[in-house]
């Protein structure tokens, strides 16, 4: 076990939510259309004048307010949003100062798409166990809503906006990662992807703006993910050494609704251990996993004792999963 302890979640979310009745109205659809096509039932949106770090500084403060912490308490500060807010600099040195955390602060982003956080709260539990730092915060924020091309109808309707936070410690050996695994299959690097904002394609070379929008092979992305997420997650129950039998609680990426009936299927847990947000939020990127593990936590549903797995699909195609004792 690396040792790390979770000490508490926050979530922010902007302020106003947009229902599939509304978005069918705005894009000339017919009554029920959004629905049928994306499971959403509403999901929150930015308005012009809301930022990704700012939002992302918002669940950090509640984070902070529920662990009766400062943001001076924070050593290390990782952002771990599935797209950056600009090229550079990164965007936790945003979130910092919307967040006010005491100039000095480190702060570096990890970046894994939409295993972003599982990515990120890795990379903390080693920091904390060497002794470098003693309590750190993760940060994901992304607003889909700046980057779906809705013109494409399988994509732009399932996201949804919002930013979540963890604050974690150095375990005593009690609570921390039992297994994390994260794999990755490059024949998948064009499922899901945004191609322009880089070197390989931006306005010197010839880049196009939507090139600058998001776009996923839906039907690709869960074919490659249904064929190789059975051995995978049989390795990392491997690695844990146990079964399914003594997971407590699931808490997937919001993906889709396929996909998570999908992670049911396969999983073959009772549907009460599988935390879902999907319907109310949408698929939030990186933002996702974090504020399916606030809602398990504040709801009660992941309590200190328990066993939690994690797990999800990203860009790239990567598969990850992560057990974690509370």
């Amino acid at each position: 076990m690396i040792p790390v302890r979770l000490i508490a979640t926050g979530k922010a979310v902007p302020s106003q939510s947009v229902t599939s009745d509304s978005l069918d109205r705005q894009l000339g659809h017919p009554p029920g259309y959004t629905l049928r096509k994306s499971g959403v039932v509403s999901r929150f949106v930015a308005a012009p004048g809301e930022s990704q770090s700012q939002l992302g500084a918002a669940a950090l403060l509640d984070a902070l307010k529920h662990a009766g912490l400062q943001p001076a308490d924070i050593d290390l500060l990782i952002g771990a949003c599935g797209v950056p807010e600009q090229a550079l600099p990164n965007t936790a040195c945003f979130i910092a100062l919307h967040a006010g955390l005491p100039p000095g602060t480190p702060a570096f982003d990890v970046n894994a798409s939409c295993l972003s956080f599982m990515a990120a709260l890795r990379v903390a539990a080693s920091l904390l166990s060497d002794g470098g730092y003693q309590r750190i915060a993760i940060v994901s924020a992304d607003l889909a809503s700046r980057g779906v091309d809705w013109s494409e109808p399988e994509s732009s309707m399932i996201f949804g906006d919002g930013a979540a936070a963890v604050i974690v410690e150095r375990g005593d050996g009690t609570a921390g990662i039992v297994a994390c695994k994260m794999a990755t299959y490059p024949e998948g690097r064009r499922y899901c992807e945004i191609r322009g904002g880089g070197t390989g394609r931006n306005p010197r070379a010839g880049c196009e703006p939507g090139d600058y929008l998001f776009h996923m092979d839906g039907k690709a992305v869960f074919r490659l993910a249904v064929k190789v997420m059975p051995a995978f997650l049989d390795q990392l129950m491997a690695e844990s050494g146990a079964g399914l039998d003594r997971i407590d609680v699931v808490v997937p990426h919001q993906a889709s609704p396929l996909g998570l009936a999908h992670a049911a299927r396969i999983l073959d847990v009772p549907d009460a251990k599988i935390i879902k947000i999907f319907e109310t939020h949408g698929n939030q990127v990186a933002a996702s996993l974090p504020s399916a593990l606030h809602e398990a936590v504040i709801t009660g549903r992941a309590r200190p004792g328990q066993r939690l797995l994690m797990m999800g699909t990203a860009a790239g195609l990567t598969i990850g999963g992560m057990i974690l004792d509370l």
